[in-house]
């Protein structure tokens, strides 16, 4: 089982909280755990079974043990690249082309797979519970936590209204962007269920707000390095927002469209470019397209609060190999074509 601690305070003691008050207050339990630590006696008081409605008094210490559980996936060697470990958490720098959680099409090969295998290694044992997803083909930083306050904690730190975590990406988009920063706040939506697209859907047809913020850090030969920082997490919204505004990202079989009636359809509202480009930053491609076979976006950084601990973290992956050769290949090849801005009709 896993362990938490808390020292009771004097100003706890003003303010006359009970054991119940003082776990929940300092503890970011779901109300489900909560019934479950009082239903199993998983509460003490300087190693004692205790009542809840006790005031203790100061320099007491409440212990509260978490149950252990256990993940059963079969454990494979997929290389694990861990960025930050403790009993609580471990964030990884997850490769390109792995998924992250079996699924019913891609049952094995996935991170969980990796991870049992690590705990193996390890002699260790806790459920695994993946806090953020990334895509198969998106490389980058992602965070397990190995217990139900750990989740707990991350996942409201992700909550877009409480804004403690803080996730950064970095992109290869198609076209030199004209403008150094902006914000891209449209609504996205998944209309056809049986499909796996997002759209930009507006709110009242289905769409969920959606904000992304960019930075563009270089330009070169049609192409541009950008970073990205999310208000919201909705799936695929970095992809969707940037092949939106005309500048989707390199190596993006499913939005970076040259078809202009495929990049309509992804749209679905007026917002369409008359003068979009689709052929935009082709005079590069045969230079990088035996480089990278996947999109070319990697979370790169993350800052969060520790769930035990409160403290701050911060934590960097560098960017992958195929991004770095990509973006070397391209100031070293400079095309002769480059991208036109693009300009978007108000909708009605």
């Amino acid at each position: 089982m896993s362990e938490f601690k808390y020292i009771v305070t004097a100003e706890d003691v003003k303010r006359n909280l009970s054991v119940k008050q003082l776990v929940r207050s300092n503890f970011t339990f779901s109300s489900r755990l909560m019934t479950k630590l009082k239903q199993n006696h998983l509460v003490s008081l300087n190693g004692d079974d205790v009542q809840w409605w006790i005031a203790p008094v100061e320099g007491d210490v409440i212990s509260i043990l978490l149950p252990e559980e256990k993940s059963d996936f079969p454990p494979e060697d997929i290389p694990i690249s861990a960025v930050y470990e403790d009993d609580d958490l471990l964030v990884i720098n997850k490769q390109p082309g792995v998924v992250v959680h079996p699924t019913k099409g891609k049952p094995c090969h996935t991170i969980a797979n990796g991870l049992m295998k690590k705990m193996l290694d390890e002699g260790k044992s806790y459920k695994i519970r993946f806090v953020n997803r990334l895509d198969m083909n998106t490389s980058g930083l992602l965070i397990v936590a190995k217990n139900s306050h750990a989740q707990d904690s991350l996942t409201k730190q992700m909550n877009a209204e409480a804004r403690g975590l803080h996730k950064k990406y970095k992109a290869i988009v198609v076209g030199e962007m004209p403008e150094d920063s902006g914000t891209i706040d449209l609504p996205l939506g998944r209309p056809d269920e049986n499909e796996v697209e997002r759209w930009v859907l507006p709110v009242e047809k289905g769409g969920y707000p959606s904000v992304t913020h960019y930075k563009v850090l270089d330009r070169f030969g049609g192409y541009s390095l950008v970073e990205l920082e999310l208000e919201t997490g909705r799936t695929h919204q970095i992809r969707v927002h940037l092949s939106y505004i005309g500048y989707p990202i390199l190596g993006d079989h499913l939005y970076c469209h040259g078809d202009p009636f495929e990049y309509r359809r992804i749209h679905g509202d007026p917002r369409y470019a008359e003068d979009y480009n689709p052929e935009c930053g082709q005079g590069g491609k045969e230079i990088v397209s035996d480089l990278i076979v996947r999109q070319a976006l990697h979370a790169f950084s993350l800052t969060l609060r520790h769930p035990v601990s409160d403290k701050e973290l911060h934590l960097e992956a560098p960017l992958p190999a195929d991004m770095q050769t990509v973006i070397e290949r391209l100031k070293t090849h400079q095309p002769k074509t480059s991208c036109n801005s693009i300009v978007f009709a108000e909708i009605p």
